[in-house]
């Protein structure tokens, strides 16, 4: 039995590193496979925080624009009823017309300070798609195709977001 048992230790010792090398390519092999999760943990946690960054940047700019879609109705009949305001009426109700229009305004402001601004197309521009709805064509004499020739309701856009396109009649006359 003594025979049997030094013939591997005579080899081990003939060989002191016999068998670190397969140790040796495991570890590196384990440390390149870590250092690879590492960094693409590394990636992901960037990634997640450039993400949250622009998330909160969003909802703080666009964040009410619910809010701002359910005020334009206001701000569309603040400014009917002033347009309706014959001079009859602004001579009688004075006081009136001057709050309204000083709530108008107040409600301007306030659209303002939060990034809304008023999409106001006037009759000759171009119909453009991007901002513009056109609620019917009509043969327009003097006109030319695609210009806008009758304006319903002014748009708005919160910063670069469209909230409401401006509804508009379109002219369907063909260029001569």
């Amino acid at each position: 039995m003594s025979e049997q048992n030094e013939q591997p230790m005579d080899e081990f010792l003939d060989d002191p590193l016999a068998g670190q090398d397969d140790e040796l390519a495991r570890l590196i092999a384990e440390r390149d496979e870590l250092r690879d999760k590492w960094m693409r943990a590394l990636a992901d946690a960037e990634n997640s925080r450039k993400r949250a960054d622009k998330d909160r940047r969003d909802a703080e700019q666009y964040g009410g624009s619910r809010l701002a879609r359910d005020l334009l109705p206001v701000h569309d009949a603040l400014t009917r009823a002033l347009d309706a305001a014959g001079d009859e009426q602004r001579a009688a109700a004075a006081a009136l017309i001057e709050g309204v229009e000083l709530t108008l305004r107040e409600l301007s402001n306030v659209f303002t300070k939060h990034g809304i601004t008023i999409i106001r197309p006037e009759a000759g521009e171009k119909f453009d798609p991007t901002f513009h709805e056109a609620m019917f064509e009509a043969a327009v004499p003097g006109t030319v195709a695609g210009e806008i020739i009758q304006v319903m309701d002014n748009g708005f856009r919160l910063h670069d977001r469209l909230l409401r396109p401006a509804k508009v009649g379109v002219s369907s006359t063909p260029m001569s």
